[in-house]
C-alpha cells in the first residue's frame, strides 16, 4: 500500500494537495523552489525538504505541480535519479501534449512508472480535496494511484492508457473554463459600460439554463474587484496558449481561443498576478 508521497511544487495547487494526502494518513513531504513559501506545510505534520532529491528519497509516489513543462523538466532531472525503482511518478501540472510526452520519455529513460494525471479545479477545491483528477496511464497502475487521487480529489476519471490521454481532457475542460470566464467579463462589461448595475446580468440568468456556477463566481469576482488568485492569469496564458497548439495540431480551428488569449495576456501585462477574473479589465478597455 502506498504509504509515503513527496509533492514537488507547492503553490496556489499544491499545498491544498499536499494538506490532503497528509490528512489521508500518507507521510508527505513536499520541496518548494521558494523553500519558505512551503514552510507554513509543517504545522500539519509535513516536512519541508531542501532538495528535490530529498523530497523524493524513499517515496512511493512523486506528485509534480509545478507551472510548465521546463520547471518540471528541472526539477525532475534533479529528482529523478534518487526515485526508488518501484516510485511512481505522478505529474499533475498542465504542461500541454508535447510536454507530457516529453516528460514521459524521461521518466522511460529512468525506469519509472508515470501517470499523466492533470487536475481541474483552482485554489479552493485543492484545499477541500475536490478535484476531479483526469488520469492516462498504465491500466495496471490504477490501484496503487487510487488512494492518492482519491485524498486530493472528490472524483477521477480515468481516459485511457497512454500518457497524454488526461491531458486531452484537459485541454478541452481547460478551453471551457478560459470561455466561460472571458464570456462572462464581456457580459459584465457591457453592462457596465451600457450604465446598468452589472450584477442584473448575473441575476437574470441566475436558476436558469443559462447559467453556470463558474460564471457567478467569477462574474461576481469581477463586479466587486476582488481578484486574490484561484486560478492566476499567467496560468490562463500557458493554458491558452497549450490548447491553441493542441487545437492547431487537430485540426481545430482556433479564432475563438487566439482572442482570448490576446485578451489574458493584455490582462496579466497590466494585472500581473491577480485572478483569471482581472480579463474584464481588458474587456471594459480600463487596462
Amino acid at each position: 500500500m502506498t504509504k509515503t508521497a513527496a509533492v514537488l511544487g507547492t503553490g496556489l495547487m499544491g499545498s491544498g494537495m499536499a494538506r490532503n494526502l497528509a490528512k489521508a494518513g500518507f507521510d508527505v513531504i513536499a520541496w518548494n523552489r521558494t523553500t519558505e513559501k512551503a514552510r507554513p506545510l509543517a504545522d500539519d505534520g509535513i516536512a519541508v525538504a531542501e532538495e528535490p532529491a530529498e523530497a523524493v528519497a524513499g517515496a512511493d509516489v512523486v506528485l509534480t505541480m509545478l507551472f510548465d513543462v521546463d520547471a518540471v523538466t528541472d526539477v525532475m532531472n534533479k529528482a529523478l535519479p534518487a526515485f526508488g525503482p518501484d516510485t511512481i511518478w505522478i505529474q499533475s501540472g498542465t504542461v500541454g501534449l508535447a510536454g507530457t510526452s516529453r516528460l514521459a520519455e524521461l521518466a522511460h529513460e529512468h525506469g519509472t512508472a508515470f501517470v499523466d494525471a492533470p487536475v481541474l479545479g483552482t485554489k479552493q477545491p485543492a484545499e477541500e480535496g475536490k478535484l476531479i483528477v483526469l488520469a492516462g496511464g498504465p491500466a495496471e497502475l490504477k490501484d496503487t494511484v487510487a488512494p492518492v487521487f482519491d485524498a486530493i480529489g472528490a472524483r477521477t476519471v480515468w481516459v485511457g492508457d497512454r500518457p497524454g490521454d488526461g491531458h486531452r481532457l484537459k485541454l478541452a475542460a481547460n478551453a471551457w473554463v478560459l470561455s466561460v470566464t472571458a464570456a462572462t467579463a464581456q457580459s459584465v462589461a457591457l453592462a457596465d459600460r451600457l450604465g446598468i448595475d452589472p450584477g442584473g446580468f448575473l441575476d437574470v440568468i441566475g436558476g436558469g439554463p443559462l447559467d453556470c456556477a463558474y460564471a457567478q463566481l467569477k462574474g461576481k469576482a469581477m463586479i466587486s474587484d476582488e481578484l486574490e488568485p484561484s486560478f492566476g492569469l499567467g496560468g490562463a496564458v500557458k493554458d491558452s496558449a497549450l490548447i491553441l497548439d493542441a487545437m492547431r495540431d487537430a485540426g481545430v480551428d482556433d479564432r475563438l481561443m487566439a482572442a482570448m488569449h490576446a485578451q489574458y495576456a493584455a490582462a496579466e501585462d497590466e494585472h500581473g498576478d491577480e485572478d483569471m477574473a482581472a480579463v474584464v479589465h481588458v474587456a471594459t478597455g480600463s487596462h
